[in-house]
């Protein structure tokens, strides 16, 4: 079965004022790699749009509602300090969220072997009903209750190595056992969540921060002794991955130290546990990442290993 790769024009038609770092170029940088050569056997379709029942589970009506007011006919309009919206941001928001149901279901009913979404805006910091640290709708914490909804999938892994915690994926599954959370992120770092303290109702949050100036050596040790073993005793039915490259030594955003080989040793880790638990079953959604030469290299080996190419990383 092939690796689905799923984008759409929306994605570059979420502007952000000049200067900000979640830019249009991102979605460039990551279109222009996998147009390489040696991703030609990607099964290509483009994101449809989400319907409101999808929105719903994971986001309160008034908090969608509050989105569609924000969008501006013209210019920007500020949710936050960090986070704008321009004309084309709710359609761009919402192909996102249709990208990641599409990439599970996808996955779930045979059609692919795993399956990546090239999106942006990102979505691990909207919490249930704040958006937030350029995200509006939480892609990852949708596609989880989806698999749930449509296919009766009990147990589904999060896994998110972006170098900022995912407080939006943390704080909707908090009370709940049937989602484990899995973070990498540097501490102290926006948003000032991911202690390991931070445990969830039902011990199903699992913080495995670290610190400015860690490289390849503290990720995949954090990955080995504190990720993987909960992983494999959680045995999940789906693995998704809340794929940000901003860890990256490159990134400005950040100060960790990560290489491209970081980012396919991850994947290919995460990829060995859903062989064992999930019958091979992946869905890996775009977050974060900054520096465009950095993103680009790291999606590249973070889909070529999702194809199974050897030496990907």
């Amino acid at each position: 079965m092939p690796t689905l790769l799923l984008t759409h024009p929306s994605f570059k038609r979420h502007e952000t004022p000049q200067g900000h770092p979640e830019r249009v170029d991102r979605i460039r940088a990551v279109e222009h790699v996998l147009e390489q050569e040696r991703f030609a056997a990607l099964w290509r379709e483009e994101a449809p749009l989400a319907d409101r029942s999808s929105l719903l589970t994971c986001h309160p009506e008034h908090h969608i509602e509050a989105i569609e007011r924000a969008l501006p006919i013209e210019g920007y309009a500020p949710i936050d300090s960090d986070t704008v919206m321009s004309p084309g941001s709710l359609e761009a928001s919402l192909r996102g969220v249709g990208a990641s149901t599409r990439a599970v279901e996808a996955v779930l009913s045979g059609e692919a072997r795993n399956a990546f979404a090239a999106i942006r805006p990102p979505g691990h910091h909207a919490e249930h009903a704040t958006a937030m640290g350029f995200c509006f709708f939480n892609n990852a914490a949708i596609a989880a209750r989806y698999a749930q909804k449509k296919f009766g999938i009990d147990r589904v892994a999060i896994i998110d190595w972006d170098v900022h915690h995912g407080n939006g994926t943390q704080d909707i599954f908090w009370n709940d056992a049937s989602v484990m959370y899995c973070s990498t992120h540097e501490m102290p770092l926006y948003p000032g969540t991911g202690a390991r303290d931070e445990r969830g109702e039902n011990d199903n949050i699992v913080n495995a921060p670290l610190s400015a100036g860690d490289g390849g050596e503290m990720f995949r040790d954090a990955f080995t002794h504190v990720i993987l073993p909960r992983l494999t005793k959680f045995a999940p039915e789906l693995v998704i991955i809340s794929a940000g490259f901003d860890a990256h030594w490159r990134d400005p955003l950040a100060n960790l130290n990560l290489e491209e080989r970081d980012f396919s040793w991850a994947t290919q880790r995460l990829m060995d546990i859903a062989d064992k638990h999930a019958n091979g079953r992946v869905v890996s959604l775009l977050e974060g990442g900054y520096d465009l030469e950095g993103l680009s290299r790291s999606v590249a080996v973070h889909v070529s290993t999702l194809m199974g190419q050897a030496g990907a990383g």
